[in-house]
């Protein structure tokens, strides 16, 4: 009898404390809405608008390949979007620092050229990250 009182109890307890846990576990969705807005605009450079040339993705390939190699760099700079059309590159997404930007920047320009160089690159601030 005493095992069964035992069993139920802690079975009340457990149904009782899973509304709990659900809430608990619930993120918070990030709210993008407006670059999500920036992007729709026909005349804004998204990924899906990278050429598919070969000077144009090679040119991708080589600023990816020196922005990837930087261990310095962090796991969003890494994964910065690095867009080429007819020699442009457009640099796109978040970075940790105004430095990580910056040395993003500086190794896009010595493989295209500072002039072919559009950098929309957003820092991010330590209450950003947690959104």
């Amino acid at each position: 009898m005493r095992l069964i009182c035992t069993k139920a109890l802690a079975m009340a307890l457990f149904i009782g404390s899973a509304p709990m846990l659900l809430v608990a576990q619930e993120p918070t969705q990030p709210d993008n809405t407006k670059v999500n807005k920036r992007d729709r605009d026909k005349q804004e450079v998204t990924a899906d608008n990278q050429k598919e040339n070969a000077t144009d993705r090679d040119l991708a390939k080589k600023i990816r390949r020196a922005v990837v190699e930087d261990k310095s760099l962090s796991t969003y700079a890494h994964n910065v979007k690095i867009i080429a059309r007819n020699g442009t590159v457009t640099l796109k997404g978040p970075v940790h620092t105004e430095d990580e930007k910056k040395a993003i920047e500086a190794k896009a320009a010595e493989i295209a050229g500072r002039d072919n160089i559009k950098n929309e690159i957003a820092v991010k601030n330590d209450a950003d990250r947690s959104k």
